[in-house]
């Protein structure tokens, strides 16, 4: 029986250990000068690279087939709303189309040509603007030869601005809504709540909150933040529905008789090169 050599083992393992740091440290200097791997080492990697493949492919396979499954529930509810949606949509369009129908007929009925919602479009380049009424006052190129009439609504961009106070052959004056001349003419609106319309005019301008302020509301409607506010088509100079712009706050006036209106407009109204004048269409006689 042969003794054990304790003496022997620590040489063999010596010997493996130097061999093994040999190996690495020629390694990493051939990857560092050359960038690329010897066989030895690109053995290795192969070998690893095969046995991560092998040990983790059923896992990364169930966790693609849970992905998968999870989104052909989201794509069939996906497709479940869109289907409710296409329903709505059809629903919408024939009563539009039956609505279209009515109004026809009425108008028909009472020898009518035109609607409240009834106008034409005239664009306009602003030539000049005051500097002494720069929130006032401006001019633009079209005219009565143009078909522009005195009280005639101007909108720039998405919302209403003013409207037309003079008229001349080939230039108009605009009077904005920012204007704090309480004498003119105020624009009659409607505000579109959630429990039906209320209906004021249009009295000036807050330049502290940059807000249009609308009063003299008709009704108990609850008014909020975030209402439409929009021409209301009466008064026979503008049509209805134009855009003016979103409520920002109600209260009380100064008398505490009635509602104050503020409203933050679409347009912006210090910036204005093209308007467009809008031209009500009235009934044929």
């Amino acid at each position: 029986m042969k003794k054990f050599n304790p003496n022997k083992n620590i040489i063999i393992t010596l010997i493996i250990v130097i061999i093994v740091v040999t190996i690495l440290s020629v390694t990493a200097a051939q990857r560092a000068n050359e960038g690329k791997t010897n066989l030895f080492q690109s053995v290795v990697n192969d070998s690893v690279a095969i046995i991560d493949k092998a040990v983790f492919a059923p896992a990364r396979w169930v966790g693609n087939g849970v992905n998968s499954v999870h989104n052909l529930f989201s794509t069939y509810s996906e497709n479940e709303r869109l289907k409710e949606r296409l329903d709505s949509y059809d629903e919408v369009a024939q009563q539009n189309k039956n609505y279209q129908k009515e109004i026809e007929s009425l108008k028909k009925e009472l020898d009518l040509n035109q609607t409240l919602t009834s106008y034409e479009k005239v664009t306009a380049n602003v030539i000049t603007r005051s500097p002494d009424s720069w929130q006032d006052m401006l001019t633009v190129d079209k005219g009565s030869r143009d078909g522009v009439k005195s009280n005639m609504a101007v909108m720039s961009q998405k919302g209403l601005v003013g409207r037309v106070v003079e008229v001349n052959a080939a230039s108009s004056k605009v009077e904005l809504l920012t204007s704090a001349n309480e004498s003119s003419d105020h624009f009659p609106v409607k505000v579109n709540s959630a429990n039906g319309d209320a209906f004021g005019l249009l009295k000036g301008y807050d330049e502290t909150g940059q807000a249009l302020v609308a009063t003299q509301l008709t009704g108990d409607t609850d008014i909020k933040e975030g209402d439409v506010v929009q021409t209301s088509g009466l008064g026979g100079n503008s049509p209805a529905n134009l855009p003016i712009g979103t409520v920002t706050k109600v209260k009380p006036d100064s008398n505490g008789l009635d509602r104050e209106v503020y409203i933050k407009p679409y347009a912006q109204m210090y910036d204005l090169s093209v308007v467009t004048i809008i031209q009500r269409l009235v009934e044929d006689e």
